[in-house]
């Protein structure tokens, strides 16, 4: 299936753009480890889609693309992010490569994860596979370190587009997203720091922030973090999030989850909620409260997606009318 190329007129595409890999995701049931389980449950997974369902489910026009198998897997995967209201109109499914897959299991307490994404269609991705016009007409791109890991001409891909939104004036936020399974540290440091020099918004983890400058030291990585031009918010500090913009820092405490199910797609929760927000107008504080809001209600329930929030059920939350079961 060749991608569609067709002229977007500003205003008429989704308003947050983002692409990558959508990985099929296998898991037993809950205690079970793969080799002792008959059965395994079939869903997806990828930060990114999962960005844009969470954006969709709060209201937004959002795209995702990629490229998926021509196979069972990447069909599956197509039809379920669409199910959710994203526009993916851009994704492709190729002939020439499988769909990229992972097995999940949580035994004791402790989840391990097994890829199988080698050679996948997404790894082959060129900046030749972009629509300009696509990325051109959005408000922002949201982009993330998984997808420079995957290839060569991955990397090469992300880059392009970067400077498509450069180039368009679209605002380019950035999750580093660091994956070691993928490649070295010294690979990943050159790469992932390159694009934050190039991002209006940087979502790291403190933990990969220490990796990515080589520095334990609070105060210093702050300091680097200043130096960028992005406004940059810092995931996982002690029980709050740190705001960096021009010079100043702001503490902002968790949204503490009333019980954790499952951490897996919290980040990208929170990248959701920080970009409805600032395509709302709000300000960056406000934009981080919400993200929070997002990642303390995704943990609560099991899955990569699922747990997203819709507006209504946010806007229960904020106004304390409402309880969401989870």
């Amino acid at each position: 299936m060749d991608k569609r190329q067709c002229d977007v007129s500003p205003g008429t595409g989704p308003d947050i753009v983002t692409f990558g890999e959508s990985m099929a995701l296998l898991m037993p049931e809950t205690g079970k480890g793969i080799e002792y389980s008959p059965q395994l449950n079939t869903t997806f997974g990828g930060a990114e889609s999962n960005v844009a369902i969470g954006l969709a489910r709060l209201g937004h026009h959002a795209g995702w693309f990629g490229q998926l198998g021509h196979d069972p897997f990447g069909r599956m995967v197509l039809k379920k992010i669409r199910g959710e209201g994203v526009d993916v109109s851009r994704a492709k499914l190729l002939e020439s490569a499988p769909t990229g897959l992972m097995l999940r299991e949580a035994v004791a307490g402790k989840t391990s994860v097994y890829y199988y994404r080698r050679f996948s269609a997404m790894s082959k991705m060129r900046p030749e596979d972009l629509d300009e016009a696509y990325i051109a007409q959005a408000q922002i791109l949201h982009i993330t370190g998984i997808t420079p890991a995957l290839s060569e001409s991955c990397l090469a891909t992300v880059k392009a587009a970067v400077r498509i939104a450069k180039r368009h004036g679209v605002k380019v936020c950035f999750d580093p997203n660091l994956r070691l399974k993928l490649w070295g540290i010294e690979r990943a440091r050159e790469a992932l720091l390159s694009l934050a020099g190039d991002a209006d918004y940087f979502l790291p983890g403190l933990d990969e922030l220490k990796l990515l400058y080589q520095t334990e030291d609070f105060d210093e990585i702050i300091s680097k973090l200043g130096r960028l031009s992005a406004v940059s918010v810092v995931k996982g500090g002690d029980e709050e999030s740190y705001l960096v913009e021009k010079g100043r820092v702001t503490a902002v405490p968790f949204v503490k989850a009333e019980r954790v199910v499952d951490t897996v797609g919290a980040g990208d929760g929170f990248c959701a909620g920080f970009l409805s927000a600032i395509v709302q107008g709000s300000g960056h504080l406000e934009a981080v409260k919400l993200g929070s809001l997002l990642g303390s209600l995704v943990v609560q329930a099991p899955g990569d997606w699922e747990g997203l929030p819709t507006r209504e059920e946010i806007d229960a939350v904020l106004q304390g009318s409402g309880h969401i079961e989870r």
